[in-house]
């Protein structure tokens, strides 16, 4: 199978070319079967499972959706960052190999360690069975992301991600409104809560590997707490703060507003661990700056993910109802930057 693909070949044939490439890198392998898995807007992604010498593994391949939006990177790329977080020594899923042959399955792929748990973000933030102690998870996770932003520009391994000349909050600023200018109807709403982040845009300072998407729904844990930080499509150098805010935002808490760090715990709880890894001062005004960028980003990617739908391109009633949530993003954005 050669060219672009819908969805990745999970045909016989297909499952014994997989089996060759994991052999090279796990030792002889059989592949038992390839299952979609729901979720991942963005990417898509299969559980593989593998008859190996050693016993049956559980693996997950990661390959791009039918359609996405233009700011996710390639997953060639994604895995040299899931590389980086792994090296550092973040709770991620182990990678195993990145694929480049789009005669395997059809696209580009790769493969890692499937982790155990759940990442439905309102089931997480309404049960406690999930994660045991909803502070000891907060405060791991804060622990878990002042890891990651010591990586530090340069770096010989993300040597693709573009340095920001300017403030990122700038450069992001610049991306929606270049969206923006394009979309088929006006959004008032979101060019209001643009001008008031460009107004009150914070000047360039210290560069950090951000994920940004670091939120509950974006990682595993199981009834004993975290498992693995997922989904590094959007990783790029930026300011701390930014992925403290995406984190605290009110449109991650999935319901549960009353818990500003996730929906999980409160915000303290969260930063107390980030500040106890990295020993940074945390300032609460950027990180309410970030916050309301939170919501404008999420608008604009909701305004994309329905945009797949509409267009026909990906028909799907999860990013139909994605695109709906605008409005109240909006709403929300409106109330953070009046008066």
């Amino acid at each position: 199978m050669t060219g672009e693909a819908a969805h990745i070949d999970t045909s016989e044939a297909a499952r014994a070319r997989l089996g060759r490439i994991i052999a090279a890198a796990l030792g002889e392998a059989t592949v038992l079967s390839i299952e979609k898995l729901s979720g991942g807007a963005i990417q898509e992604n299969y559980a593989v499972d593998v008859e190996t010498a050693s016993g049956r593994q559980r693996l997950v391949l990661r390959a791009d959706a039918p359609s996405a939006i233009a700011v996710s990177h390639g997953r060639a790329q994604e895995f040299a960052l899931l590389k980086v977080a792994h090296a550092e020594g973040m709770t991620v899923p182990q990678p195993i190999f990145f694929c480049a042959d789009p005669t395997i399955l059809g696209k580009p792929f790769y493969v890692m360690r499937r982790v155990a748990g759940t990442a439905a973000g309102h089931v997480i933030v309404r049960d406690d069975k999930w994660h045991g102690d909803r502070i000891a998870l907060a405060d791991r996770l804060g622990r878990e992301l002042a890891i990651l932003h010591r990586v530090r520009p340069p770096h010989p391994d993300l040597a693709f991600l573009p340095m920001p000349s300017v403030s990122p909050a700038l450069v992001a600023i610049e991306a929606y409104r270049g969206f923006l200018d394009s979309y088929r109807l006006p959004r008032p709403a979101l060019e209001w809560g643009l001008r008031w982040l460009e107004r009150h845009a914070p000047p360039l300072a210290e560069l950090v590997l951000c994920h940004r998407d670091y939120r509950t729904g974006n990682y595993m844990v199981d009834d004993s707490g975290l498992t693995g930080i997922l989904d590094w499509e959007f990783a790029g150098w930026g300011d701390p703060h930014e992925d403290i805010g995406w984190f605290c935002a009110k449109c991650w808490r999935f319901g549960a507003n009353a818990r500003e760090a996730g929906g999980i715990a409160g915000r303290d709880d969260f930063l107390r661990g980030y500040s106890a890894e990295s020993g940074r001062r945390i300032d609460p005004g950027q990180v309410r700056y970030w916050e309301t960028m939170a919501h404008a980003r999420w608008a604009v990617i909701a305004l994309q993910q329905g945009e797949r739908h509409v267009s026909g391109a990906e028909p799907s009633l999860d990013l139909a109802l994605t695109g709906r949530r605008v409005a109240e993003l909006e709403y929300e954005l409106l109330l953070m930057t009046g008066p």
